[in-house]
């Protein structure tokens, strides 16, 4: 599977824009602020449905425009070519997702059709910021190839959304029915034991190729290691539901429950986040990014999209030049790499002797040098 063409229309910081890629590696090089991270979000956003970092959809529609809208053409996608995927979003209306022209009912329909792995600056937040970034971040992987696990999710969020809102309405006016919670607590506990356990699952599975891609990166210097941490886990979750009323009732939202979840990442025993140094962490991040991808292809038979945005700000030459011989050799499937430096990117496919496709971006314009 691989993108063909890309299209853009009012997307960011770019009007008109269209692309011929590269089957295999495509850099887009320019300076920093000129949009190499938004034509990654473009591509990104064409297998997810949304933007990678920006939660507010209009925000993605270039000033002074009215919409935005990507098109991307790929080949082999279910055995079919030239397989046409659109987004657009015009202000005020709802977003609109098509496969081949006909709309989505369900944006969840699409997730999983094609996979991708995105390694980013924005990795960091997964060690630096709270637990609900790790949980969506684990979700997204899970849901793209886990139907099952993606429905189970959102419904899961939908039973937990009313069962506050219950629970928010009984504080207001001073009462208190149990039996009327118990019915969102069934609900909530079949979903949410599903949950728990794929996620434990998932894990088991994921760990060994997450080690094995570290000790690739790093020689093998360090342990590293990542623990589900859940308050369901060994546990009734019915039972935990109903034995929490009473502080659920004052707090006036759930305080049980898979929505709580955490994964901890640890260096040698430790957390990570306290004693890894900055180039720990980077290849931590990287090394778990990289053991996504396998693990996706294991299951999906198909090697992701690889995008990897300002990955020199993360592995020094050699480390780099390793991930793109991985990717000469087939064993990565299409790359996207963006990059400050021309002269750094020529430097590199000397050595290798790869053909790639390079794209100078400068003021919202972009020119094919390769």
């Amino acid at each position: 599977m691989h993108l063909k063409k890309l299209q853009l229309y009012n997307f960011k910081n770019f009007g008109e824009i269209n692309l011929e890629l590269h089957p295999k590696i495509n850099f887009f090089v320019g300076n920093n602020g000129v949009g190499k991270t938004n034509l990654m979000d473009a591509i990104y956003y064409l297998s997810f449905c949304k933007s990678f970092h920006n939660s507010f959809e209009n925000n993605n529609i270039k000033h002074n425009e009215d919409f935005f809208a990507i098109h991307g053409t790929y080949d082999d996608i279910n055995s079919q070519d030239n397989v046409l995927i659109s987004c657009s979003l015009r202000s005020g209306s709802r977003k609109i997702f098509k496969f081949n022209k006909k709309e989505y009912q369900r944006l969840a329909d699409h997730i999983g059709l094609i996979p991708l792995v995105i390694i980013s600056p924005y990795d960091a937040d997964l060690i630096n910021l709270g637990s609900e970034f790790r949980r969506r971040y684990f979700d997204s992987v899970i849901s793209q190839f886990d139907k099952l696990y993606l429905d189970d999710l959102v419904n899961y969020n939908r039973v937990l959304q009313q069962r506050n809102v219950l629970l928010k309405t009984m504080f207001e006016q001073h009462r208190f029915d149990g039996e009327s919670l118990k019915i969102w607590d069934f609900q909530m506990s079949e979903l949410g034991q599903r949950i728990n356990q794929r996620r434990i699952k998932f894990l088991g599975n994921l760990k060994p190729i997450f080690q094995e891609y570290y000790n690739f990166l790093t020689n093998g210097k360090e342990k590293v290691e990542i623990e589900y941490e859940s308050q369901a886990n060994d546990k009734n979750y019915f039972e935990e539901l109903i034995r929490n009323h009473e502080k659920d009732k004052f707090a006036q939202y759930s305080t049980f429950g898979v929505h709580k979840d955490d994964y901890i990442f640890k260096m040698n025993d430790f957390p990570i986040k306290r004693y890894g140094s900055q180039g720990q962490q980077k290849s931590f991040l990287i090394a778990l990014k990289l053991a996504q991808f396998s693990h996706t292809q294991n299951i999906s038979k198909t090697k992701p999209l690889l995008l990897l945005d300002d990955i020199f700000d993360k592995l020094d030459e050699n480390r780099v030049l390793q991930i793109i011989a991985l990717a000469g050799d087939g064993k990565l499937g299409q790359v996207f790499i963006s990059d400050t430096h021309l002269d750094r990117i020529e430097s590199l496919f000397a050595k290798l002797e790869l053909s790639y496709s390079c794209f100078d971006i400068k003021n919202g314009n972009i020119i094919q040098l390769v």
